[in-house]
């Protein structure tokens, strides 16, 4: 088995996700007492939030590539980094590594694609709907058309984001909004809604809405653990 290196704390309300979800994938699939062979550098979230707030993106690069070089060091075989936003320096963390990244936006995308489905909804962080690090990469090299909300519902959505769910708080006037702003991209063609922030899965749950709900927590966890087992199952480890 490899062993999982993961970049947590971005915020640890999802990293606790992250973290379950690997180990049960691990035991679902081997059975018995297996669980994964992983390790987390968590980071401090306050002074990475305020890096992103203050535009400091080179700063918050050198934390996650320092978080990155210590799961080297530490026996990772693997990295992910376990939040949307923060694959904003993805590529100057796999230039730093001499280790794989296995990117959020591709496991996300390889699973929509394999649906058939070429139209989505993105909900996220400001960061991750307005940059083009993410949508871009969505639309190049999957040829996804990606939806946005306008941009009075971006800010409600990266407000419930930063205020209440990284830490821990769930509002059902929160979810009532959050519904009410994927059933608009629904309505303007959405066949599918990507929960584009790692957080946003702890809100909002399949059967909320009447498409398809792709939660990148749960897609990247999987794909973490198929990368972890692929000898195993395979008979060379």
């Amino acid at each position: 088995m490899k062993t999982i290196g993961m970049i947590g704390g971005l915020s640890w309300e999802s990293s606790v996700e992250y973290y379950r979800l690997v180990n049960q994938g691990v035991r679902d699939r081997l059975g018995g007492l297996h669980s994964a062979q992983c390790l987390m550098y968590s980071v401090d979230f306050a002074p990475i939030e305020q890096m992103q707030s203050e535009g400091r993106w080179d700063d918050a690069t050198q934390v996650m590539i320092d978080a990155a070089q210590r799961l080297e060091r530490g026996g990772a075989d693997f990295v992910i980094i376990c939040s949307n936003t923060m694959h904003l320096m993805a590529p100057q963390i796999e230039a730093a590594v001499t280790i794989p990244l296995l990117h959020i936006a591709d496991a996300t995308a390889e699973q929509i694609k394999a649906d058939g489905i070429v139209s989505v909804g993105l909900v996220a962080t400001r960061y991750t709907m307005e940059k083009d690090f993410y949508v871009g990469r969505l639309k190049e090299k999957y040829g996804l058309h990606v939806i946005l909300p306008d941009a009075d519902d971006r800010e409600i959505v990266n407000r419930i984001i930063y205020d209440e769910l990284v830490v821990g708080k769930i509002y059902e006037r929160s979810k009532a909004e959050y519904v009410r702003i994927l059933n608009a991209l629904i309505a303007q063609g959405a066949q599918a809604i990507i929960l584009g922030c790692t957080e946003i899965g702890l809100l909002i749950k399949q059967g909320d809405v009447s498409v398809p709900v792709f939660d990148t927590t749960l897609i990247h966890a999987h794909a973490a653990v198929n990368a972890a087992l692929e000898r195993v199952e395979t008979g060379q480890d």
